[in-house]
């Protein structure tokens, strides 16, 4: 009788990228493997990377190392971002046996039968133009909710993104399949689901049936909205130029979209905003947020902003900081400029000093303490419905207000995957 093989799995990055873990997990359980807390002991360890800044190349590095020194027999396999990009820099690494890119990640299955440890690492990926397919994804940490994949690759040319070279070109699920499959994850329990993607508002590309297909995100949300057994949708992120009036408004009168955007905004410089060859200008964004904030005062707005990009002077750091301290959104997620091979960024002086970076870095993430705090204040007193997660952690569970508020309290079975109205305070 043969054992059963184990499998671990790391993930690094955004939403997008739990969600396809989530997926090949289903793959490899389904073929017979058992799965198991990454720290311990397993046969095959499979890293999910990311490639938006420095830090999550080195990571993964660092993971292999750690995998070698635990388990070196084990069979190690990398995908994800930084496999699609620099395929041969990670099959160099010691210790790694499979290198899957963009197109072959959800095939591990058959890879892994076909490989034995000791070879050489086998890189199996191809040119990221040949990847035009689109390859549903979904992730289940538990039954509260899932990230949804329901569109990949982006179409824009980002100074500083990699993720077009990565990921290839803008491509979708269909409306019919993604509705489908929202009832799949109701049956099973499911009560939130947040719709993640590359380039959300660019839902609607592809083909099927050998014909190109024309769908909208907003035809999306609407099926959703109309399906019965889900309780709560999120939009993950959406691009300004993307996020239509009519989406604002179908959210603000909806029974199901929350009262939640996260929205890019990368720079309050429209001088820099050029350079990076972003599609909006900072006035386009505050019209966004007004008109949110003026249908649903009480929606909470995340932004991502970057900090240090190159020929950033003091001044439009000035900008970006004096922009979205007079916004009224309520966090801000706060990324370092990291060079990246191969974007034209590169190519911009002057390069921003690294300690420089940091400080500015520094400056936003206590501006978006201060704008979170805010937020919540606003709200005490005030009664939301809130999702309560299954998990007990030492006594306490956490949940989510409807405008994404997180609630701590006293762990109650009876409130696990329940939605509860509460008191803020």
């Amino acid at each position: 009788m043969t054992t059963a093989k184990t499998v671990a799995f790391h993930t690094l990055g955004c939403k997008l990228n739990f969600s396809e873990t989530s997926t090949i997990s289903r793959l490899l359980e389904n073929d017979g493997f058992i799965k198991t807390d990454f720290e311990s002991a397993a046969d095959v360890y499979v890293i999910n990377t990311c490639s938006v800044t420095d830090n999550a190349d080195k990571e993964c590095r660092h993971l292999v190392r750690r995998i070698q020194r635990r388990a070196p027999e084990s069979m190690v396999v990398i995908t994800g971002c930084y496999a699609q990009l620099k395929p041969e820099e990670i099959a160099s690494i010691e210790g790694v046996d499979l290198v899957l890119g963009a197109a072959e990640k959800f095939n591990i299955v058959q890879h892994l039968k076909e490989l034995t440890k000791g070879d050489s690492a086998r890189i199996c990926s191809c040119d990221i133009e040949d990847v035009n397919t689109f390859h549903s994804s979904y992730s289940v940490a538990d039954r509260t909710r899932t990230f949804l994949k329901v569109q990949d690759g982006c179409d824009y040319t980002c100074a500083f993104c990699t993720i077009p070279m990565a990921r290839g070109k803008s491509r979708s699920n269909s409306v019919e399949n993604v509705v489908a499959q929202a009832q799949e994850l109701a049956a099973n329990g499911v009560r939130e689901i947040v719709l993640t993607g590359v380039n959300l508002g660019d839902f609607g590309k592809g083909f099927e049936g050998g014909k190109k297909r024309e769908e909208t995100f907003f035809e999306l949300i609407q099926a959703l909205d109309a399906l019965e057994g889900i309780d709560r949708y999120r939009i993950s992120s959406i691009e300004p130029n993307l996020l239509s009036d009519e989406i604002i408004d179908f959210v603000s009168t909806s029974r199901k979209f929350m009262p939640h955007f996260h929205i890019p905004l990368q720079s309050g410089s429209n001088d820099i905003l050029g350079l990076m060859r972003r599609r909006y200008r900072r006035e386009l964004y505050a019209e966004k947020v007004k008109r949110i904030k003026e249908k649903m005062p009480h929606c909470a707005i995340g932004v991502d902003v970057i900090v240090g990009f190159p020929a950033e002077t003091d001044a439009h750091f000035q900008e970006t900081y004096d922009f979205l301290h007079g916004l009224d959104v309520s966090y801000l997620h706060v990324f370092t400029y990291s060079e990246r091979a191969n974007t034209t960024a590169l190519d911009i002086q002057p390069v921003v000093p690294v300690h420089v970076r940091n400080e500015r870095n520094k400056m936003l993430r206590n501006l978006s303490h201060k704008k979170q705090q805010f937020f919540n204040e606003q709200h005490v007193g005030q009664k939301r419905p809130v999702l309560f997660e299954i998990f007990n952690r030492d006594g306490y569970m956490d949940g989510y207000t409807d405008n994404y508020i997180k609630v701590t309290t006293n762990f109650r079975e009876d409130w696990k995957n329940e939605i509860v109205e509460w008191e803020l305070r």
